[in-house]
């Protein structure tokens, strides 16, 4: 390896970020895996996510459109606490101000669970759906933004701040929105997408 200059690739660290051992109530899943929505603001995913940095790790919590796959919500932090996930979800909210009856689907983890994040979602008008236990797929869209980020981004730094991977996050956020061109869109961006939907509408 050495002769041919070759160096083995090393493991990625894992952080778990889904602690559904807890008592709070858990939401039905409404959604279903039904990741067709046909307006904006009608259904929206949230989960966190994870970035290692020389100062620990660093918490990413994302709201995403499931109409337009657009990333409507974000905040983060070096903990991962409820209040991680409040920030994003009242961000996304404040940026939209959806309808009630929006349909806000999250894995059933303790920071989506909890009696603060259930109140807010309530306040919004917003109804509750959850996540089969361990069952990545039932949230795939926002699994499948997270892999965006990190395979196209975030894999090729290693990062000494959390600022500075925080601002890599926040770019790559703008250039999804409004470069990266989605297959399921018909290869249009988020905001293009959602563009359109409302020339139509009109």
């Amino acid at each position: 390896m050495r002769e041919l200059n070759l160096k083995a690739k090393a493991r990625k660290r894992y952080k778990l970020t889904t602690d559904s051992r807890h008592s709070f109530p858990v939401a039905v899943n409404l959604l279903d895996r039904e990741f067709n929505v046909d307006k904006p603001n009608k259904c929206w995913t949230a989960d966190i996510t994870y970035i290692w940095t020389y100062e620990g790790w660093l918490y990413l919590a994302v709201v995403l459109d499931l109409c337009s796959r657009q990333v409507v919500g974000w905040a983060m932090n070096k903990r991962m606490e409820k209040q991680l996930c409040l920030d994003a979800l009242a961000m996304a909210y404040w940026r939209r101000k959806p309808p009630s009856g929006l349909l806000h689907h999250s894995d059933r983890g303790s920071q989506y669970a909890c009696h603060d994040y259930r109140k807010r979602i309530e306040h919004y008008g917003m109804v509750a759906s959850m996540s089969r236990k361990g069952n990545c797929w039932d949230n795939a869209p926002i699994e499948r933004f997270f892999r965006s980020l990190k395979s196209e981004r975030l894999s090729d730094y290693r990062f000494v701040t959390r600022h500075s991977a925080r601002m890599q996050v926040l770019d790559y956020i703008s250039y999804y929105n409004s470069i990266r061109l989605h297959s399921t869109l018909g290869s249009k961006t988020p905001f293009a997408y959602e563009k359109e939907l409302c020339r139509v509408a009109a």
